[in-house]
């Protein structure tokens, strides 16, 4: 019996970037998380940003986000540097542009990976990466009225 590591399984896919978008419609967790399955995964780990009420002790009405066009092109690069330094099996990541109420979704990614481990670590490094290096720009409005832009989602 061949060792565990030896199994085509417990490495990375060939092409494990499934999904990669900026979409102006409501994102599908749906969606995200039926890209990512793999028969050789055992983990998947799933992340999804929404619109939160508050920010910096102010209550938010909404938000909008806009983007850089190169921004989806950021993405893939980003998605192809997690899945050079993980052993994933599929890779997803979508995110929303445009006006967004409080409790939409603004960003789902996922990863699937041969163990729970790599998953959890690879989908935290695909969504830090995102939210740092992607030219996504939040404009947050406050319920008193105020506004602010906030680089980088």
């Amino acid at each position: 019996m061949a060792a565990t590591s030896d199994h085509p399984g417990e490495q990375g896919a060939q092409d494990p970037i499934k999904l990669i978008g900026i979409r102006d419609t409501a994102l599908s967790l749906d969606e995200v998380f039926r890209a990512v399955g793999d028969d050789a995964a055992g983990g998947t780990a799933l992340f999804v940003g929404t619109v939160r009420d508050h920010d910096g002790g102010a209550d938010v009405a909404g938000l909008g986000y806009s983007c850089h066009p190169s921004a989806e092109a950021e993405m893939r690069r980003i998605a192809e540097k997690v899945a050079a330094d993980f052993p994933v099996r599929a890779l997803a990541a979508v995110h929303r542009v445009g006006d967004l109420r409080v409790g939409d979704l603004a960003v789902v990614v996922a990863v699937s990976c041969p163990h729970r481990g790599e998953a959890f670590e690879a989908c935290r490094k695909l969504i830090d990466d995102l939210k740092h290096e992607v030219p996504i720009w939040k404009h947050q409005k406050f319920s008193d009225g105020t506004e602010e832009w906030v680089g980088a989602c």
